[in-house]
């Protein structure tokens, strides 16, 4: 299966761009970005109600340079010239993905899909600085261990207000 926008030649720095453009039309108060070796960051506030803000930070890994697959092909290895360029084109592709989803929440949450909450939860964080995914996780996976936690037996489809 193919990623989405394997091929772009849209540069990191114009989707990055894009998603802020894009923030800021659905209201964002605030936006930050940074990178790593590792991987870039961004974050934003929202008002979510009158007087209520929430933090958002999206972590994007992006990949190394040295990893095998921008490093050699079936013939040998790649030329420095060849593997750079790989290495680009998976960082493009990743920022474009990152557009799409950050688009596509907002999107959502504008139209009346879903709320604030459904889309950006996972990625709110917390007064420690944790994301609320990063919170949650351990506890998710111990819940889910056989051995350590206390699985649901059953689970309770909800249906909308008066259906059976």
């Amino acid at each position: 299966m193919s990623r989405y926008a394997e091929r772009t030649t849209v540069s990191v720095e114009k989707s990055r761009n894009e998603i802020e453009q894009t923030l800021a039309r659905y209201g964002a108060k605030q936006f930050m970005y940074g990178w790593s070796s590792t991987g870039a960051i961004i974050a934003f506030v929202v008002e979510v109600a009158s007087g209520q803000h929430r933090q958002v930070r999206f972590e994007l890994p992006l990949p190394s340079r040295d990893e095998r697959e921008f490093q050699y092909h079936s013939r040998g290895k790649r030329t420095p010239a060849q593997a750079e360029a790989l290495w680009e084109q998976a960082c493009r592709q990743k920022w474009r993905a990152l557009a799409l989803v950050v688009k596509s929440k907002l999107e959502a949450i504008a139209s009346g899909i879903a709320t604030f909450e459904d889309e950006f939860l996972a990625y709110t964080m917390l007064p420690s600085g944790e994301t609320v995914s990063q919170w949650i996780s351990p506890q998710m996976e111990a819940a889910y261990d056989p051995d350590r936690g206390v699985m649901p037996t059953s689970l309770r489809l909800a249906l909308p207000a008066g259906e059976p």
